[in-house]
Parts: structure tokens; sequence; C-alpha cells
């Protein structure tokens, strides 16, 4: 049963009320596990425009309401070339919910474009480069982006299953490119389908993908990637063991590193013998 919207008090109340236990309990648990949120931070809160990030934005601005730890945020949105449907949904949904939207113009998309081998991979880095640009230029110290639990654990298995390593997603990390700012992952602990399950209630709609490949607000096909396999994957162990997601995000915090037989560490490599050698 959805809960008809009623502008932003509603979405805001049902993140302390209906959802406190799935939303905002794991939020609050992230920021301070993992310290994310400090005093006297300006925290540039990164929105895409999908659900995720705009969920950050309200609990973060719910945060900075009623925290006893002084900070600051800044809402940013970073165009890269958005289709005008989906730019419109943005903006509609951020005054929806209350979000005072900055918004900076850039044409990462077209750039993108003329990559032949990897456009996603080198889209990403061009907008982190800017978010943080960006950030910076409003006087921030971090930028918050809306990975979730899910994203950390998918993210991981497949690194090992087509990366061939053992990596993860940090919930915070300093920036190598912009010395000082810092990027956090507020929704480290939050499940994607209680964020699913908040959109459903309160009747919202986001767009899927900023990419121009999605030029409609929320449909399309699900992209056919290593990240739906993996995604897909996940989901099948869980209909078997409904613990699994929750034991894979677990392992991350109990890696037994003196059972491997090598390591990489400060970008450098190590092996169990001392020598470094592929295998």
């Amino acid at each position: 049963m959805t809960h008809p919207l009623s502008g932003a008090e509603a979405v805001e109340r049902s993140l302390h009320k209906r959802f406190r236990k799935e939303l905002w309990a794991p939020f609050i648990a992230a920021v301070k596990r993992y310290g994310l949120v400090e005093e006297g931070d300006r925290i540039a809160v990164c929105v895409s425009g999908g659900k995720d990030s705009m969920l950050l934005a309200k609990l973060m601005q719910e945060l900075e309401r009623h925290t006893i730890v002084p900070f600051e945020t800044r809402f940013l949105a970073m165009d890269p070339g958005y289709s005008p449907e989906n730019r419109r949904k943005i903006e509609e949904n951020a005054a929806l919910l209350g979000v005072p939207l900055v918004i900076r113009e850039t044409d990462i998309f077209a750039a993108a474009e003329k990559e032949i081998h990897s456009p996603c991979y080198v889209c990403a880095r061009m907008r982190r480069g800017c978010l943080y640009r960006f950030a910076r230029e409003l006087g921030c110290n971090k930028i918050a982006l809306g990975h979730h639990m899910d994203d950390v654990i998918e993210t991981t298995l497949m690194a090992m299953l087509y990366g061939g390593q053992l990596q993860g997603m940090m919930p915070r990390l300093n920036s190598k490119n912009f010395p000082g700012m810092k990027l956090i992952r507020p929704l480290y602990c939050v499940r994607e389908r209680d964020i699913q399950a908040w959109c459903r209630y309160n009747d919202l709609s986001f767009i899927r993908c900023a990419c121009r490949m999605t030029e409609h607000a929320d449909g399309g096909v699900e992209e056919r990637s290593r990240r739906a396999r993996v995604k897909r994957l996940i989901a099948d162990l869980e209909k078997e063991d409904r613990d699994v997601p929750i034991r894979l995000f677990s392992s991350l915090h109990s890696v037994q590193i003196d059972t491997f037989p090598g390591w990489v560490t400060g970008g450098e490599r190590h092996l169990m013998n001392g020598k470094d050698e592929e295998p």
C-alpha cells in the first residue's frame, strides 16, 4: 500500500517513522561507525537525480537539522549533458522534496561518447573530478555520494570475478587529486530494496540513469552488464539464504590478511615469499 505524497514534510516524516529501522538507523550507524561527518564540515551532497542520491540528500538534510554536531550541506547536481526530460525530472523532484540544488553545467557526455573502448570509465572519472572541483568552489571539504550496501558487495564481487583482485569500496577516502578533500558514502549500510520501498511508499519517481542511453525518466530495459549479472547472482543466492548479502558485507570488515598469499598496500605489491612476481 502506498502513501500519497503530500510534499517534503510527508517524505521527511516517513524517514523518521515508517522507515526509521530500514533507512534512518543504518544511515546514522554508517555516519558514526566510519566517522563520516565531523564538526565544521561543509559537505557537498552530490545529486545525480536517481533514487539513491535523492534519498541521501533528504537524509543529510535531516541530519543537519537534528544533529548535535554542527556541519553544513550544499546540494550539488552536475549536469553532464542530460536530456531535457531528465533535467526537468531532476529539478521537479528537488523542488518537490525541498532540496535546494546548485546545478553546474558540463559537456562530459559529449566528451565520453568520443571514447571507443571505455566511455563509461572515462565518463565516471570526468564526473568525479568535476564534482570535486565544483564542491571546492562551494567551500566544501567533502563530497557525499549515494552508493549503498548493494553497490558495495556487487563491486567487491565484480572485482573478484572480472578483475582478478579482492577490492572493496571504502565508506570514506581521501582524494588523490584534490588535497584536503574527502569522499564519503553515508548510505554504506543501507539496502537498495529499502530505498525502493521508500520510493513506492511515497509515490516517488526518479530517473534511472543519467546516461544518454536512457532518454526517458523512469523506465527502460535493464542494462545488460556485468553488474547486472552479479546483481542477479546475489539475488538468487539470497532466495536460498536471506543472510548472504549481509555476510558478504560483513566479510569486508573481517579480512583475514594472513590467509592470503599476496596483497597490495599503498600501491606496493607483496607476496608471501617476498618476491614481487606474477604467478
